[in-house]
């Protein structure tokens, strides 16, 4: 079985969010340490748990993005640890967990 062959996540922040659930289908949550989608498959976040991540956490954006923070450091832990020669880099981590949230700026924003 390849899970027992994947090492075990930390106790970090777990993908506990999005809560939303349904009766036929997995949430859409992160399995670890691979950080795909329990529900479709994709990485995690996915597009599905985005957008029930910003319904979950309306009014309470600084709660997702710190909330992301914490998840990205626990992704680059497991994902490197997994594959440390040709993981992820740390730019296309911090754009799948991070810079899609409710504090980021456009381009002609961050020239001033």
């Amino acid at each position: 079985m390849i899970f027992a062959q994947l090492p075990q996540p930390r106790l970090g922040p777990h993908p506990e969010y999005p809560r939303y659930r349904t009766e036929t289908r997995p949430p859409h949550t992160s399995l670890r340490p691979m950080w795909a989608c329990r529900s479709c498959g994709q990485p995690w976040p996915c597009a599905e748990a985005r957008l029930l991540l910003k319904a979950e956490f309306e009014g309470r954006l600084p709660s997702l993005s710190i909330y992301l923070a914490g998840l990205l450091y626990e992704a680059m832990h497991d994902l490197y640890h997994l594959n440390p020669h040709d993981g992820p880099r740390p730019r296309e981590l911090f754009d799948r967990f991070v810079a899609w949230g409710p504090f980021r700026r456009s381009a002609a924003e961050g020239r001033s």
